[in-house]
C-alpha cells in the first residue's frame, strides 16, 4: 500500500510538472517582470518628437500625463489614468493600461499646464474632453497674465488591444499647445528705452481646444507679458575701415552698446488662419505697431519650407520678434526680425 501511494504521488507530481512545462511553452517561454502568467499586458508610450529638432524630447519636457481610453464603437470613456513626477520623466517610461481586449481610441492631455492653467472637464463621452485656458477678466474682457505651464495633446483614432499573451506597446504622439513669445524693442538712435513707456499685448481667440486639438469658437483673449525689462547689451561689429573684415584672425572689431526692452509672453496654440496680433502702444495710448504674428512667422520658415504650415507652427514653440524704433519711438516698419534674426518684408494692408 505504501509503495502504491508513493507511486501515485510521483505520478501526480509528474503530471503537474508536465502541465507547467506546457504552460510555459504556450507563453513562448517568455516571462516578464511582475507578470507570472500568460495574460496580455498593454502599455502606452508617449512620444514628443513634433519639434524642430525632430527628436523625442518627452522625458526632457513632459512631467505629467493623463490618458483616456475610449470604446471605439460607442465613444464612451472606459478607463483613464494620470501620472506625474520623476516616474514620468524617467527614460523608457510606459503607462500600464488595464482594459479588456478590443478596439479603442486613445486621447491624452499632458503637461503640468493641464491641471494648473488649463481645465479638462470630467466627461463620460470623448467629445466632452475639451480643454480651456483658465482666464482672468478686466474691463477689456478675457485676459491671461501668467507664464503658462506646458500643455500637450495626443490622439490615436483607433488602436486594437489584442487578446494575446505578452506585452503590447501602443504609442501616442504629442503636440505642444503652449508657446513662448519674446517681443524686443530696439532703438536705432541708441537712446535708452523705458519699459514703462510701452504697453505690450498679444490677442487671439485661441483659448479653447476641442478633443481633437482643433480650436473651438471662443472670445478674444488678451495675453499680457509675464515679465517686461529694459536693458542693454554689447554687440560686436566689424570695423568698416578694416581692409580684411572677414578674416577672423586679423579683423578689427568694435563693441556697440544696444538699448532694448523685452516683453516675455506665453500663449495658447498658434493655428493657421487665426488672427493672432502683437500690439504695442506708447504711454500716450497710441499704437506703435500692430502685426499678425502667425503670418509673419510663416514668412520665415527658412529651411523648413518643406513643412506644412500648421506642422511648422506646431513644431515651433518659441518666437523671438525684434522691432526697431526711430528717435521718436516710432516703429521703423521696414525692419522686422523673427526667429534667428531673419529680415522680414513688410506685409501691406494690415
Amino acid at each position: 500500500m505504501k509503495i502504491n501511494r508513493l507511486l501515485h504521488n510521483i505520478a501526480v507530481r509528474t503530471a503537474c510538472l508536465i502541465a507547467g512545462v506546457a504552460t510555459l511553452a504556450s507563453c513562448n517561454g517568455m516571462m516578464y517582470d511582475g507578470e507570472g502568467d500568460c495574460d496580455p499586458y498593454h502599455k502606452v508610450k508617449f512620444v514628443f518628437d513634433k519639434n524642430l529638432s525632430f527628436t523625442d524630447a518627452f522625458d526632457k519636457e513632459v512631467n505629467a500625463v493623463t490618458l483616456y481610453v475610449i470604446d471605439a464603437a460607442t465613444g464612451n470613456i472606459v478607463w483613464s489614468k494620470s501620472e506625474s513626477g520623476d516616474n514620468v520623466r524617467s527614460s523608457g517610461y510606459l503607462m500600464d493600461v488595464d482594459v479588456p481586449p478590443g478596439d479603442y481610441r486613445l486621447l491624452a492631455w499632458c503637461g503640468e499646464g493641464k491641471d494648473t492653467h488649463f481645465t479638462v472637464p470630467d466627461a463620460a463621452h470623448f467629445t466632452g474632453l475639451t480643454c480651456a485656458l483658465n482666464r482672468g477678466r478686466d474691463e477689456a474682457g478675457a485676459v491671461s497674465k501668467e507664464a503658462l505651464n506646458r500643455l500637450y495633446h495626443g490622439h490615436v483614432e483607433k488602436e486594437t488591444f489584442v487578446d494575446e499573451e505578452g506585452v503590447h506597446i501602443h504609442t501616442v504622439e504629442l503636440v505642444k499647445d503652449t508657446n513662448h513669445v519674446n517681443v524686443v524693442l530696439q532703438n536705432l538712435s541708441g537712446k535708452p528705452i523705458d519699459k514703462d513707456n510701452f504697453t505690450f499685448r498679444i490677442t487671439d481667440c485661441n483659448g479653447s481646444m476641442d478633443w481633437d486639438n482643433s480650436l473651438l469658437d471662443d472670445e478674444l483673449i488678451t495675453y499680457h507679458p509675464h515679465n517686461v525689462a529694459s536693458g542693454s547689451a554689447g554687440i560686436v561689429t566689424p570695423d568698416p575701415t578694416d581692409p580684411k573684415p572677414t578674416d577672423p584672425k586679423t579683423a578689427s572689431r568694435s563693441i556697440t552698446q544696444v538699448n532694448t526692452c523685452v516683453a516675455q509672453f506665453t500663449t495658447g496654440r498658434l493655428v493657421k488662419g487665426q488672427d493672432m496680433r502683437v500690439i504695442i502702444t506708447n504711454s500716450k495710448g497710441r499704437e506703435v505697431l500692430n502685426i499678425p504674428l502667425i503670418d509673419y512667422s510663416l514668412l520665415v520658415k527658412g529651411h523648413y519650407e518643406s513643412l506644412d504650415d500648421q506642422d511648422f507652427l506646431d513644431r515651433q514653440d518659441k518666437y523671438d520678434l525684434v522691432f526697431f524704433l526711430d528717435d521718436r519711438d516710432e516703429w521703423v516698419s521696414t525692419y522686422i526680425y523673427v526667429n534667428a534674426w531673419h529680415k522680414v518684408p513688410q506685409i501691406v494692408d494690415l
